[in-house]
């Protein structure tokens, strides 16, 4: 899930300076005055900021291979043989409870065949396909497919054909590349060696070599636009030139799009922001900050609080979101390519049940869930900490950044059968370090993970509406 280093704050986004329009487009009298720009800024910010994340985690994934967060290029699998930990810092709010397979699919040349193995029931595992728009359009795996073998053809915006034969399901994505984001769930340390085994049977090949058929013509060799995450505060505005090369105009965004190229901004356009003058500076900064505030506000209010811990879903497909481009901007700050509701919930806080934000350096804290009251799942649940700032993981003297299900016994229960998990920077203890989640030394954000939630009583869908809630969080005593 991704924002890097509180990447959008107020001040860092004004002095983001992004870049906006040709210093030649002053001049046009079709160019828009200094309101109406920042206005176009503020539209734009959000509506490009999920393009934005999207094409920097790429660039760093799949096409620089001298980035530190480099997996494989495009159309090989990158299996990572590990959980995230505090080195992993392309994403924020990493997944630590699945050792991830990176996969980014190039499918300009020709569609892509996307093979799983038979997987022992108990194990979830799932692949989520994203394209460019970060729009989830389908899913392999335990919940929507099962953990039977099959083959699964990933097709790109132009591609027209009939399915072929052997092919489960065909998937279709409105960009040509598209984010397979692999999960295959780790039970506990011993078994790493088993997700491996099922990892190296992931396949993906070419539609022709599936079919064994003539390889057809390579595409056409991209120049990339360079682009990291530490640098989308740096370069809103050129990285959004270089995402929209890659997403085809529709319906929905007809009108954004239209009101970005009276600005500069666009397929084949560019522009120098440091040679504006500084009005025009000042005006695009406003925008771009005022539209930071709005995806900011609707992270937190789009939600329902529930117990102090905010329970929602901003992520789905291109009818999920319907042209909500706000929605889907607070999808991308609040944890970059999450899943579907259906798939995994994902409630998360930064405050205790009394609205009081968490800090590990001022006070410990605890959570209990009831007996019998754990999450209401058909896999298994997480709850993360993260540093409250960055939203990445913390290095801690256990090497603990989660506590979940499968960790449960291990873990001590309380008299009364009910479960304590105790959030603090300092051990609690010998006798209650089993159920210790280490805190950073300030402030914390904290994520519940429900992998595959029960639809039946006691349910945490409907989202916000559910008949099992999480526990609150309090100050320890």
């Amino acid at each position: 899930m991704l924002t890097k280093r509180d990447l959008l704050r107020s001040t860092a986004v004004i002095a983001a300076g992004a870049a906006l329009a040709r210093p030649s487009l002053l001049m046009a009298q079709s160019y828009p005055g200094l309101v109406e720009a920042k206005d176009i800024a503020e539209e734009g910010f959000i509506y490009g900021l999920p393009l934005v994340m999207n094409y920097a985690v790429m660039h760093e994934f799949a096409v620089d291979p001298k980035s530190s967060q480099f997996k494989a290029p495009f159309n090989k699998i990158d299996n990572m043989h590990h959980v995230a930990t505090p080195a992993d810092t392309a994403i924020i709010t990493p997944n630590s409870d699945t050792p991830y397979s990176i996969l980014w699919l190039d499918l300009r040349a020709e569609p892509m065949v996307i093979t799983v193995p038979a997987v022992e029931k108990e194990r979830y595992y799932s692949v989520q396909l994203i394209d460019g728009n970060t729009y989830n359009f389908g899913y392999i795996g335990s919940r929507a497919t099962g953990n039977v073998p099959g083959s699964y053809l990933v097709v790109g915006p132009d591609w027209k054909g009939e399915e072929p034969a052997g092919i489960k399901q065909v998937f279709s994505s409105t960009t040509p590349f598209v984010f397979a984001n692999f999960r295959t769930q780790l039970i506990n340390v011993e078994d790493l060696p088993n997700v491996e085994k099922v990892q190296a049977r992931y396949n993906v090949q070419p539609l022709s070599a599936f079919l064994k058929q003539p390889t057809p013509p390579a595409a056409q060799k991209i120049d990339f636009l360079p682009a990291t995450t530490q640098g989308i505060k740096d370069n809103f505005f050129d990285y959004l030139d270089a995402a929209l090369e890659f997403v085809p105009p529709t319906e929905e965004d007809k009108a954004i799009r239209a009101k970005l190229a009276r600005i500069g901004v666009g397929p084949g356009k560019s522009f120098d922001f440091k040679e504006l003058p500084i009005a025009h500076k000042l005006e695009i900064g406003l925008g771009m900050k005022r539209g930071d505030d709005k995806v900011t506000k609707f992270a937190a209010s789009g939600n329902k609080v529930i117990n102090g811990w905010s329970v929602g879903s901003f992520f789905g497909d291109r009818n999920f979101y319907k042209g909500d481009w706000l929605k889907r901007a607070a999808a991308a700050k609040a944890g970059l390519y999450g899943n579907d509701a259906v798939e995994a919930m994902y409630p998360f806080t930064r405050t205790d049940a009394k609205g009081e934000t968490l800090d590990a350096s001022k006070h410990n804290y605890k959570i209990t869930f009831p007996a019998g009251q754990l999450p209401p799942v058909n896999s298994f649940w997480s709850v993360t900490m993260y540093d409250g700032k960055s939203q990445l993981l913390i290095e801690n003297p256990i090497n603990r950044y989660l506590i979940n299900s499968p960790m449960l016994p291990g873990m001590k229960k309380n008299e009364d059968g009910s479960l304590t998990l105790y959030i603090q920077k300092d051990s609690p203890g010998a006798d209650k370090e089993s159920n210790w989640l280490p805190a950073p030394n300030g402030t914390i954000y904290l994520v519940m993970r429900l992998y595959w939630p029960k639809t039946e009583a006691p349910s945490i869908l409907p989202v916000g509406e559910g008949t099992w809630q999480p526990p609150g969080i309090i100050v320890a005593e």
